[in-house]
């Protein structure tokens, strides 16, 4: 499997530094990052580690819920994946991605309410991204079929 890559060109400090994002591997963008538009309400034009790694964790869970659907014997028509990922303060000191909310909304043929949720459970303990994170302590999901 290959291995894709990212850079960041970081000047400055903490507070009064920022810094450009270049997905390396695709070649499909730079993006802006600083800490103070981080922690704040309003990105305001930049990116973020944490939505970031919203992106990946949605890309890969919609994937890897595709491939479940698939197994059980059903057939995705569309999925709409979103991960809300927050950062908190850590108890031992600095900040930790405190909670990520994973929800997806599903056409679905072939699969029933119950079948679509065991599916979308499974697809979040087998997704790759989410077995990377599995030291935040609360994946929450809301998966539902759409009719």
């Amino acid at each position: 499997m290959p291995t894709r890559t990212a850079r960041t060109a970081w000047t400055g400090g903490l507070q009064d530094g920022s810094g450009q994002v270049e997905l390396v591997s695709s070649g499909v963008g730079k993006y802006e990052v600083s800490f103070p538009k981080r922690a704040a309400d309003d990105a305001d034009g930049t990116t973020s580690p944490e939505e970031l790694i919203a992106g990946a964790h949605s890309s890969c869970y919609a994937m890897a819920l595709s491939n479940e659907i698939a197994q059980a014997g059903g057939t995705p028509q569309s999925l709409d994946v979103s991960a809300a990922v927050t950062l908190g303060p850590d108890p031992a000191g600095g900040f930790r991605i405190s909670r990520i909310e994973l929800t997806v909304r599903g056409r679905v043929s072939g699969l029933d309410d119950a079948g679509f949720a065991a599916a979308a459970a499974a697809a979040k303990a087998g997704c790759p991204v989410s077995k990377a994170l599995s030291g935040v302590d609360d994946i929450t999901l809301d998966a539902a079929l759409e009719s």
